[in-house]
């Protein structure tokens, strides 16, 4: 492989450049191999830019960051989400500032392991104060001030460790106070990230769509968001279908 491709395959191709806007060398694969397939994928990712209400860069920048998130890190398709994003008129900031909201997602540990070490410790009798000190309580202040919500799992890491919770503040902050991305597109971020099928984090989904309601989102546009981050298994081909081309090729039988 590769072979020439038929008029069909051909037309596909042609298809996939007008209707996604790219195209890139790991679909050429896919596409030799079964296009019927191809064809499926194509019509089931394309829903979003046939009929989408998200602005194409919007839609570029949402592919960059479940691709770069930590719980894929998908190095081709961050590449060209990038080249495309570019494209449609991404800012080397606006790159820079979805790298920065995405790269939070680490503090999941704490937001789902503090919660299990509070209901150990009280097992064993050790009970935790729910009471905020003076210093908590103008963090939380803080916190509402500069991310604009508050959910009650940061209320046990607050109380068990608030330097530590002050330090997570200081760094999530920093898109929220000189960032360039609208706030509603921030939260859609959030969304894909936290709904992405390699996260499924239910509590952050809630929330983000709860405060992108709030800034006034629509039902369409997070709609669009799940459709374009559903996308995602593909990947099994992208990466699976190289390999088996590789195989063939040293069996004689690419």
């Amino acid at each position: 492989m590769t072979k020439k491709l038929d008029e069909n395959q051909l037309a596909l191709k042609e298809k996939f450049i007008r209707e996604r806007g790219y195209w890139a060398e790991f679909w050429d694969y896919l596409l030799e191999l079964n296009s019927d397939f191809f064809k499926a994928y194509l019509e089931f990712s394309s829903v979003p830019w046939r009929h989408g209400v998200l602005e194409p860069k919007v839609k570029e920048l949402i592919y960059i960051a479940i691709d770069v998130a930590t719980t894929h890190l998908y190095e081709p398709g961050t590449k060209v989400h990038m080249q495309n994003a570019i494209k449609y008129g991404a800012t080397k900031e606006e790159i820079m500032e979805v790298f920065e909201l995405t790269s939070v997602l680490g503090i999941h540990s704490c937001t789902v392991g503090v919660p299990i070490l509070v209901d150990e410790l009280r097992e064993k009798g050790v009970e935790i104060s729910e009471e905020l000190t003076e210093k908590q309580k103008k963090l939380k202040e803080q916190f509402i001030n500069e991310r604009g919500y508050w959910s009650e799992l940061w209320d046990q890491l607050l109380v068990l460790n608030d330097r530590y919770f002050e330090a997570y503040l200081n760094l999530s902050a920093v898109p929220w106070k000189k960032g360039t991305i609208d706030p509603k597109i921030k939260e859609f971020i959030y969304i894909a990230i936290n709904a992405s099928t390699t996260h499924l984090y239910e509590p952050g989904i809630r929330i983000h769509i709860k405060n992108a309601l709030n800034l006034g989102a629509t039902k369409d546009e997070i709609m669009e968001v799940f459709q374009l981050i559903s996308v995602l298994g593909i990947h099994t081909c992208t990466e699976g279908v190289p390999l088996l081309v590789e195989e063939l090729k040293k069996r004689g039988q690419g």
